[in-house]
């Protein structure tokens, strides 16, 4: 098996969304999961509220999200099954963020795409929603984590309305671009592998999931409907 596609979509009334309007509010999604752009799935499943290692709801973290991942499964050469952003065709993940007020979009990068120095540890923040765009810098920043807004090419600044992220109810959504060195910091030395990542996070992933949960409930708290 070359490359996964994992995905839940919770009913109005499932166990941790109480509360939340006829459609979801924010999905969560990593276009180039597994072994594409390292350390994305793991992040997108923790945002959406899921143990990475046993996929088992976190609470009392908070609210439950709708998620999308693909994922590249193979030992090595991962990095041809990339499709860009504004290719996403994937019918669910269409699905999920059409019928979504926000989406978020996780994202690997190396400093140099960025225009950020060599060896540098941040996160960029794109997508045409300024809110949401806002609200993440702020809670990174907030944290202590390296964080700025994403310029430059549409695939690190996420700013086509064909971005799979900007396909929303509101037409914009958000993206976060990690540097290497970023993620890496995430996980246990040696274990940065597809099959070890999930069982050995370092706090500082929880620290930026956090950070990342509290922007995505600032953004809906804002938002009552399209």
């Amino acid at each position: 098996m070359d490359w996964v596609r994992r995905s839940r979509r919770h009913p109005a009334d499932a166990p941790g969304t109480t509360g939340r309007a006829p459609f979801p509010r924010t999905t969560v999604i990593a276009p180039h999961g597994g072994g594409i752009e390292g350390g994305t799935s793991e992040l997108c499943l923790a945002t959406a509220g899921y143990d990475p290692a046993d996929l088992r709801p976190t609470p009392p973290a908070g609210p439950l999200h709708d998620f999308w991942m693909f994922e590249g499964l193979m030992s090595s050469g991962n990095s041809g099954l990339h499709v860009t952003s504004t290719h996403c065709d994937d019918t669910v993940a269409r699905s999920l963020c059409a019928g979504s007020l926000n989406v978020l979009s996780l994202h690997g990068c190396r400093p140099e795409q960025a225009g950020l120095e060599p060896g540098a540890a941040a996160v960029l923040v794109g997508g045409l929603d300024p809110a949401f765009r806002r609200y993440l810098v702020e809670e990174f920043t907030a944290a202590g984590i390296r964080a700025g807004t994403a310029a430059g090419e549409e695939e690190i600044a996420g700013v086509s309305p064909d971005n799979i992220c900007n396909r929303t109810l509101l037409g914009m959504g958000a993206q976060l671009e990690m540097t290497t060195a970023l993620r890496a910091a995430m996980f246990a030395e040696g274990k940065n592998t597809l099959a070890t990542r999930a069982t050995n996070l370092l706090p500082f992933f929880w620290t930026f999931v956090g950070a990342t949960r509290r922007a995505i409930a600032r953004v809906e708290a804002g938002r009552s409907g399209p």
